[in-house]
């Protein structure tokens, strides 16, 4: 699957986020792409089976490019690379402007929210975040 719509996330970072060494903290940026990643999904699916479905990280992959800090302005663009079954799968780039300060790669399982069973979107409803691709018959 290609051909999803990048989805912008502006981050605030706050004093919280700071460590010992005057920048961002490393775990910062996974409380960012999890906050990033659920945006997306909440702005793009129906209202109806958002309700229904959780999300839950099972990987992280994350190559730090640059430090930020307090004052910086931060969004983090959420790419969705392709859907299979309950999974996800994610590429994120955090940017201070045109600079790159983090890449993340990371997937997720989707969870029926009245179960917490993983649950596999249904093609409509993946349809929703990429545009480009032809409704399939259900299986």
């Amino acid at each position: 699957m290609t051909n999803a719509a990048p989805h912008r996330f502006s981050i605030g970072i706050e004093p919280v986020d700071i460590d010992f060494m005057g920048h961002v903290n490393n775990a910062s940026y996974l409380k960012w792409v999890q906050a990033a990643v659920l945006d997306h999904w909440r702005a793009l699916a129906p209202a109806e089976i958002a309700a229904q479905h959780l999300w839950v990280a099972l990987k992280h992959e994350i190559t730090y490019r640059k430090p930020a800090f307090l004052e910086d302005d931060v969004i983090a663009t959420v790419l969705l690379e392709k859907v299979h079954g309950a999974r996800a799968f994610y590429e994120t780039v955090i940017r201070r402007g045109e600079e790159v300060l983090a890449e993340v790669k990371s997937s997720w399982c989707c969870l029926d929210a009245a179960t917490m069973r993983p649950a596999r979107l249904a093609q409509d409803v993946i349809k929703h975040f990429f545009p480009s691709i032809e409704r399939q018959p259900e299986r």
